[in-house]
């Protein structure tokens, strides 16, 4: 088993006066060969975007996007109709299918946004975009790893276009989850939104990475105090 941690200070970064944003792969200006995504993953990034500014409307095809508020609030919409907003706790999700358009803006006039937006290449092109919201805040997940997206729905999760699964987890201090080998899951990548974990031995700080491939035996996540975290199990 491969096991490798992306530090949060050693991501790319991108400053445009109003977007403050921080790569764990190679995007857009920024590129590292050794970075260019894990897998079905292209896209972690962790942006923010001041007070009254934001992403004016623009395509994407062929993608499966997630966006997760840590802090603040994001304006949304698309030509599919949708707008609304979504707020710290609240993950989005987009299937750009054959071709959508989008807008993302922070409202409010004098409270910054965080945020991650998390891109997966989809096991298929084309369909019709898609759109779904969903309330993940750590008040009610505790002491678990919550299944959100898979391929098959199973769970209650939104089905996505990717043999994968996006969980989000919880820690209390001092308490531990198990990660288990998964034959159609073979590989995983963990990223620490806030707090201090350990895993098979390497502590992850708030935004640090961990990716592993070929799993052959069982990990654990520890939290050395209170936790929340992103994990993908990836084909």
């Amino acid at each position: 088993m491969d096991i490798k941690i992306r530090k949060a200070e050693e991501r790319g970064q991108g400053e445009h006066g109003w977007l403050h944003a921080r790569f764990s792969f190679s995007f857009a200006d920024y590129f590292d060969a050794d970075h260019c995504g894990f897998h079905a993953l292209q896209v972690m990034n962790n942006d923010v975007i001041e007070p009254d500014s934001g992403f004016p409307m623009h395509p994407h095809q062929n993608a499966e996007i997630f966006t997760y508020i840590i802090n603040g609030q994001l304006k949304h919409q698309d030509s599919m109709g949708n707008g609304s907003i979504i707020r710290a706790g609240e993950l989005q999700y987009m299937s750009a299918g054959s071709g959508i358009y989008h807008s993302e803006s922070n409202p409010s006039l004098d409270e910054s946004t965080e945020l991650y937006q998390i891109w997966m290449k989809p096991n298929q092109d084309g369909g019709p975009p898609k759109y779904a919201e969903k309330k993940v805040s750590k008040k009610n997940i505790c002491n678990e790893m919550k299944l959100l997206f898979s391929e098959d729905g199973k769970g209650n999760s939104t089905t996505i276009r990717q043999n994968a699964e996006f969980y989000i987890g919880h820690l209390a201090e001092h308490e531990t989850l198990p990660i288990a080998p998964h034959n159609s899951f073979p590989h995983g990548w963990v990223q620490n939104i806030h707090g201090l974990l350990e895993i098979d031995g390497i502590t992850l700080s708030k935004a640090d990475g961990l990716a592993f491939e070929h799993q052959d035996r069982p990990l654990s996540i520890s939290a050395r105090e209170e936790t929340h975290f992103f994990f993908f199990r990836l084909s």
